[in-house]
């Protein structure tokens, strides 16, 4: 199983990136982060599509939670590492595993799984999983969802606590008892409405913070373990 990256020491060798004739400041700070990220790095060297693809290893590596023979549905799935992942430890190569994502921009389906393009908040799309997975319960729903910031915090947090409701009546409707949801939301943490129901459905809910998440990013995500049906 992958293991997420240890961060370089301090005598790590930092990439400085000129401002280039045409490029904006800002640009010039995002190329110089991806850089010298660790992760990123790492997702170069290991073939992982992203980054976020430790985030989700770091969880499960709590959790326990993608196994050989479970069924997976992950929203928000672009660029595909998550899906990578899922198809990884569920070694869906041979266990039976289905891993299906969905996400509004398309990306090619990693080995083993299957992908959707669509926008989940459109009535169809919850018909159109069930027909990609072809099964009637799944043991894990991820979502890491999200939508394009603002830059006014509380206007994103109801965006994103809109999106992570979404897929929580979605898993539901969809997990097998026992089954886990996982999702993005923001600092902060899960509403409480919204939080007190996944108390009720859920033997157990907490907030993760994966160390792969950047610094200073407001993004946590809660963990519903053990549905009750």
């Amino acid at each position: 199983m992958a293991k997420t990256p240890k961060k370089p020491g301090s005598r790590g060798l930092h990439t400085r990136v000129k401002t280039a004739r045409g490029r904006k400041t800002s640009s010039t700070r995002w190329l110089q982060r991806q850089l010298n990220d660790p992760y990123v790095q790492a997702a170069k060297r290991e073939g992982y599509n992203s980054r976020a693809a430790y985030k989700l290893i770091e969880m499960n590596e709590k959790l326990g939670i993608l196994k050989p023979g479970v069924h997976v549905v992950d929203l928000g799935a672009a660029p595909g590492g998550w899906m990578q992942v899922a198809a990884q430890l569920t070694k869906a190569e041979s266990s039976g595993s289905i891993i299906v994502g969905m996400d509004l921009i398309d990306i090619s389906a990693p080995p083993h799984t299957q992908f959707l393009q669509g926008d989940f908040s459109h009535d169809d799309a919850p018909e159109r999983l069930k027909e990609a997975l072809g099964v009637e319960k799944v043991d894990v729903v991820l979502s890491d969802m999200a939508p394009n910031t603002s830059g006014h915090a509380p206007t994103d947090h109801l965006r994103i606590m809109m999106l992570c409701e979404l897929a929580y009546h979605f898993s539901l409707e969809m997990l097998k008892p026992g089954g886990t949801f996982l999702a993005k939301t923001r600092q902060g943490g899960t509403e409480a409405g919204l939080l007190e129901q996944m108390k009720q459905n859920f033997t157990a809910v907490k907030h993760l913070k994966p160390k792969a998440s950047r610094a200073g990013s407001a993004e946590v995500y809660v963990a519903a373990t053990g549905f009750k049906g």
